[in-house]
């Protein structure tokens, strides 16, 4: 059954991510957690294509925290047309307007969601973001960039991987091509796997920053289900606090 053949390959690779990556989010959960802790915003920008819902994955979301800023750029988002997101993630220097938008500074934290992690957008959102003093996370695989020819298209001018630039990077472990099965008869491999490694990344990322916090003795802001019983009422103290702070809120 091919269902069962693609969960197989998923939940291996999500273990592989549990197996490899612990030290890695670990330490990338602390960064997050030193910026909640003094008032800062958890930016997030995927940029490009599948990779933008990643930004979505934990703004906004049940149990994660409030101070997330999802740089949701209509730009880099399949909903403002495919062939489109995928020239804008192509375009140097596009990143600037988007980090200059969402008000990236000196001292922040970004997190770049990518899988692939060698376009244009995703390379300068990193460079820019170092440039403007932030420190960066990637969200990313580490054998698509080694995989992917210098020569490639889709590269950045400068022929540089997102791994080699951050400041902390989780590799979420997806292959070359995404797609996970082989099906009889089909030349294309089927069953796509990076947004369920992203997912898995990002909220691993969350809840070990939620985790350290608590070592802390700080108890973030944390959004309960608005579908829950209570929740719009647990939820409207940080409407009020975040409104003014979080753009797309």
């Amino acid at each position: 059954m091919i269902g069962a053949r693609y969960f197989t390959a998923v939940t291996e690779l999500m273990g592989r991510i549990m197996e490899e990556e612990s030290d890695a989010i670990a330490r990338a959960a602390t960064v997050v957690a030193d910026a909640i802790e003094s008032g800062r915003l958890l930016h997030v920008f995927g940029t490009g294509g599948h990779s933008a819902m990643g930004a979505e994955e934990i703004f906004f979301r049940a149990g994660g925290l409030v101070a997330v800023n999802p740089m949701l750029d209509p730009g880099v988002m399949l909903s403002y047309g495919a062939l489109r997101s995928m020239a804008v993630e192509r375009t140097p220097d596009y990143a600037r307007a988007v980090l200059d938008e969402y008000g990236l500074g000196h001292g922040d934290t970004l997190v770049i969601v990518n899988a692939y992690g060698i376009n244009a957008c995703t390379i300068d959102a990193a460079t820019m973001a170092h440039e403007r003093g932030a420190t960066t996370i990637a969200v990313t695989s580490r054998e698509l960039q080694a995989s992917l020819p210098q020569g490639h298209p889709s590269r950045h001018p400068s022929g540089v991987n997102l791994a080699d630039l951050c400041d902390h990077v989780i590799d979420c472990k997806v292959p070359m091509g995404d797609a996970l099965i082989d099906v009889p008869g089909i030349t294309q491999r089927v069953g796509a796997s990076s947004t369920f490694l992203n997912a898995l990344a990002l909220n691993l990322l969350i809840v070990g920053a939620i985790e350290e916090l608590a070592r802390r003795g700080v108890e973030p802001a944390i959004w309960q289900s608005a579908n829950s019983p209570g929740g719009d009422a647990a939820n409207t103290r940080h409407v009020a606090q975040y409104r003014m702070l979080v753009k797309r809120l």
